[in-house]
């Protein structure tokens, strides 16, 4: 046990192994210190675990699992460190194995099979997740406001749910508002080895967003994890309630959580070629390629929910249409240039925190490899508001409006060979069955009701 010694206080007691199952709920059974040999972890799970809805603790029909069997939850041991808001906790992350191999179901181990994959092509990406949120008046807090004479109600379809404050984006006044919140989030985001770069206020009320810095791509998924957690954790802490919900309130903005993406060959980033026609490289438009055209179905996988269409909207700056453009906010990739000309990241817009990081990312890989493979070229980019354009411009240029509802992306998922056989039979089976299981319960709920279920899952 020197590793935990070394890395964890004397009082710590447990140590939670997580993971994230197809419903993107974050999960974890917690392990007694005392009971833990030789620096390795192991907790037993149901194999039904992976068929377990959003909406109820059951297995859903046609997944191919059920509750007989058990799965074997390793603790990956790099990934040790203090929870600096549940004094007394560790967390590891887990990785999913049977009969002594990568369980085929495991969120953790696809996204590390397509790192391998890329691997081999002699290829690394380095990714993050960049995250908005809405902190939210906790039931307390409003009862409290009510009883005093504030009635800032916003029933949102029989259910009350109110913004922390209301003030618009990048307010210096909501950055006093919140200062005590957010110092704590980032102060616990930087004791958890995660390295952040940017905070203000978003546009919606109450909405805000921290950018963390790039990482090899299975850290940058580890990070979303260790992000949603930390954020949802220490906003109780000062009377509110924090969601990543992909839309709260119909008349504000939705919480995206854009990916941002660069392509590394032997430690060196080579995404910018001067002398190519775009300025990308001949292997970074090819990836670039490869996400766009796999999109429409990625997005059964980084926007997975009913709700993520109410967000994806054009001149939303959300990425509703499937075009790709430089510094272009309404199209689905923008490819980043900066002043001195330079491309050094891409970023997806289509994905949302209802997604499981390990899923998305692992997909984006698998669609962009083989976009490389298939040596993909880009259409022209799009450098207007695609929204705008007139339906000649639309014909002339291609421009395609991706998924407007979650039905349309997983009938394309469920078409797509490349993805399928990326994740593998048994991942892919009992993810598009938890979705549609999803699908079929979300969409027959009034708003209200769906924000009221969700709301506190994400």
């Amino acid at each position: 046990m020197n590793r935990i010694k070394d890395i964890l206080n004397p009082k710590t007691g447990f140590i939670r192994v997580s993971w994230c199952d197809n419903a993107n709920i974050i999960r974890a059974k917690a392990v007694c210190v005392n009971s833990v040999k030789d620096d390795e972890i192991s907790v037993g799970i149901s194999r039904g675990q992976q068929g377990v809805p959003v909406m109820y603790d059951g297995v859903v029909a046609g997944c191919g699992l059920d509750p007989v069997g058990e799965i074997t939850l390793k603790g990956d041991m790099s990934t040790l460190t203090p929870i600096p808001y549940a004094p007394g906790h560790a967390r590891v992350m887990g990785d999913m194995f049977h009969e002594g191999k990568v369980w085929g179901n495991c969120p953790r181990g696809f996204l590390k099979k397509m790192i391998a994959t890329l691997q081999e092509e002699g290829l690394e990406v380095k990714a993050a997740f960049e995250n908005e949120f809405y902190l939210l008046k906790h039931d307390d807090k409003r009862k409290r406001d009510n009883k005093n004479g504030k009635n800032n109600k916003n029933n949102n379809n029989n259910v009350s749910i109110e913004p922390s404050e209301f003030t618009p984006f990048a307010s210096t006044h909501s950055m006093n508002l919140n200062h005590h919140i957010i110092s704590e989030i980032i102060e616990a985001l930087i004791a958890q080895n995660i390295t952040v770069q940017q905070y203000y206020p978003e546009s919606g009320p109450g909405q805000h967003e921290i950018t963390v810095q790039y990482s090899d791509a299975l850290n940058a998924a580890d990070n979303q994890i260790i992000f949603r957690e930390t954020v949802k954790a220490i906003a109780p802490k000062h009377g509110l309630r924090a969601s990543f919900l992909p839309k709260i309130f119909p008349d504000t903005a939705g919480n995206g959580c854009h990916l941002h993406l660069s392509l590394w060959q032997n430690n060196e980033n080579i995404l910018h070629d001067p002398k190519a026609k775009y300025d990308l490289s001949e292997a970074g438009e090819q990836f670039i390629a490869g996400i766009l055209h796999h999109l429409p179905a990625l997005m059964a996988i980084t926007t997975p929910i009913p709700r993520s269409y109410r967000r994806i909207r054009p001149q939303m700056w959300s990425g509703a249409f499937q075009v790709w453009g430089f510094n272009n906010r309404e199209a689905a990739i923008r490819v980043i240039k900066e002043e001195d000309g330079t491309i050094r990241h891409l970023e997806l817009k289509t994905v949302d925190a209802s997604s499981n990081p390990y899923l998305a990312l692992g997909g984006v890989l698998a669609a962009g490899l083989d976009g490389i493979r298939k040596k993909m070229t880009l259409p022209q980019p799009v450098q207007r508001d695609p929204g705008t354009l007139s339906v000649v411009e639309i014909d002339n240029l291609g421009v395609k409006l991706l998924p407007s509802n979650m039905r349309d992306a997983l009938d394309k998922l469920e078409k797509n060979g490349v993805i399928l056989n990326a994740m593998g039979v048994d991942l892919w089976k009992s993810y598009l069955a938890v979705k549609k299981a999803e699908y079929e319960a979300l969409q027959k709920l009034p708003s209200g009701n769906e924000v009221g279920l969700l709301l506190e899952k994400y």
